[in-house]
């Protein structure tokens, strides 16, 4: 089955309750590329079990609250991925790869000093999300993921631990509910 409404770069994909386990079970990812060559994201809401200031400490000033490092997902993990928004949204900073509106990706060897006062928000993930051509489109079809409308707040936010809740509380319907479902219920409502 084709989706009339291919994913695009700029969403977010919520894990319904059909993802039970894994690194995937109740996440939120902000989509950075979706296109015929396949799609990539970054999970908004899992910290990553390492420390931000001994991976890369010249940036931890610069991060958001909780200034954590998170698991942007399995692939690559060792690799960094950092999602920033534009102080000034005419302007476009050197090192910088626009996603959507005013958030793009900012490339870590930008020296430090070019980056302070550009944004207004940064966040650092270890990894990223990936799919194969067709690939996320089918697990959408199969219902492992619902889209919806990013919020600059979903992706800068101070609480990303209640972000899955958040997100689908503003949705409608049966997705509204399932934000009060306990994780024992996963898996048991379509």
């Amino acid at each position: 089955m084709i989706l009339a409404d291919p994913p695009r770069a700029g969403e977010l994909l919520i894990a319904t309750s059909a993802v039970t386990s894994g690194i995937f079970a109740r996440s939120v990812i902000y989509l950075l590329d979706a296109d015929e060559q396949g799609s990539l994201g970054v999970i908004l809401n899992t910290p990553a079990p390492m420390d931000l200031a001994e991976v890369l400490p010249e940036w931890v000033h610069l991060t958001v609250p909780p200034q954590t490092l998170f698991q942007g997902g399995p692939v690559s993990p060792n690799g960094a991925v950092c999602l920033a928004r534009l102080h000034h949204p005419s302007e476009e900073p050197p090192g910088w790869r626009r996603v959507s509106g005013p958030v793009g990706l900012l490339h870590l060897d930008t020296p430090v000093e070019l980056v302070e006062g550009a944004y207004s928000d940064l966040r650092i993930f270890a990894g990223y999300s990936g799919w194969e051509p067709g690939q996320l489109e089918g697990e959408i079809v199969r219902g492992d993921w619902v889209r919806a409308r990013a919020h600059e707040e979903d992706l800068f936010g101070s609480d990303p631990q209640t972000l899955w809740r958040r997100v689908l509380r503003r949705q409608n319907g049966e997705l509204a509910m399932m934000a009060t479902m306990p994780k024992e219920h996963d898996g048991h409502v379509n």
